[in-house]
């Protein structure tokens, strides 16, 4: 309990890791993406949202995947990099600023993605066993609600107790407070589900 909250990173480094993750996880994307397949503006169309769902909604499938794949790994970067130069400390840091900066992004006035890749880019940063962990999860619930944010959802919060109970106190902690966030940005949907009137995986209109 007391390896917690005993961290040793020094300020400096700690800001730099920051300021690092943060401007690695603001590049927007799907955002980018869209505009440079002629696509337009991706916040003009379903929920304005700059992540891979909404890009999913140009019907474009390759556009998305990659959307998805370079939200999740510019977390993983700064994670790496911010570890591998200044130890574990310093790569919590950067990649939960990496999640930060995708869903508040400076360039796009603080509105950005929900997070879900950039969650799972994180975990493959510092505890890559996990991404597994979180996708039998995903899976599962989805095989059973046939809700893709809701599956989302009980991942990212079971998560934090399975890195607590492996005895990865500071990476839960990191992962504990995305996932507030997280449910914080999926009010929504979360909104949605309690009134019944969520889309299903699969679902049209």
């Amino acid at each position: 309990m007391s390896e917690l909250f005993n961290w040793q990173i020094s300020l400096p480094i700690a800001l730099a890791a920051l300021v690092f993750g943060y401007l690695l996880g603001s590049i927007p994307f799907g955002l980018i993406l869209t505009r440079a397949a002629g696509l337009g503006d991706i916040r003009s169309i379903g929920s304005g949202n700059i992540g891979a769902t909404n890009v999913l909604r140009t019907g474009n499938r390759k556009l998305a995947a990659a959307t998805l794949l370079l939200d999740a790994l510019k977390a993983t970067a700064a994670a790496l990099i911010g570890w591998y130069f200044f130890g574990e400390e310093a790569g919590l840091i950067a990649g939960f600023a990496a999640f930060m900066g995708h869903l508040f992004p400076v360039w796009l006035g603080f509105k950005g993605g929900k997070g879900v890749a950039t969650y799972i880019g994180m975990l493959l940063g510092v505890a890559p066993w996990m991404v597994l962990v979180f996708a039998l999860i995903w899976l599962s619930v989805a095989k059973l609600s046939k809700y893709s944010s809701l599956s989302a959802l009980v991942a990212t919060l079971v998560i934090p107790v399975v890195l607590w109970f492996i005895d990865e106190p500071k990476i839960a902690l990191v992962m504990a407070i995305m996932t507030v966030i997280s449910w914080v940005k999926h009010k929504t949907n979360i909104e949605r589900l309690i009134a019944g009137t969520e889309s299903r995986i699969g679902q049209k209109g």
